[in-house]
């Protein structure tokens, strides 16, 4: 905070920092919503893949916290390591099919989104987060 006023610091790369996290973020936040809203549809859907019940509340919860961690700047450097981690998984297991050209772009998919959750992991969410917030405050 300079000369008394919040913002006064505030560099154009703090504001492009916070729309890449509110872009990597919406994809979780959407999906995690859109998986609750249809649970019944999406557990029926998961089981033909193998996935458990408990597996399928996991990655809701996983999406929309970590899709909010990142979008708010509160731990968003452990939410965006979880969904890295997630990206690559999820690529790993469910889209190595290369002879369809829609698994290897969702492979591909999948591996820059991590990408990106990897690099917003070093460098953290920035001056315009919660946790820069309870920083300044303590």
């Amino acid at each position: 905070m300079a000369n008394g006023k919040p913002f006064a610091d505030l560099r154009p790369a703090d504001v492009v920092l916070l729309v890449g996290r509110l872009l990597l973020a919406l994809i979780f936040i959407h999906e995690g919503m859109t998986l609750s809203w249809n649970f019944e549809g999406a557990a029926e859907a998961m089981a033909k893949l193998g996935i458990s019940t408990p597996l399928l509340l996991a990655t809701i919860a996983l999406q929309l916290a970590g899709g909010l961690s990142i979008a708010l700047g509160i731990l968003a450097r452990v939410g965006a390591t979880l969904l890295g981690l997630f990206c690559l998984s999820t690529a790993l297991l469910f889209h190595t099919n290369f002879a369809s050209q829609n698994e290897l772009l969702h492979f591909e998919k999948d591996f820059a989104i991590a990408g990106g959750m990897f690099v917003l992991a070093a460098v953290g969410a920035g001056a315009l987060s919660l946790d820069r917030v309870f920083q300044r405050r303590m």
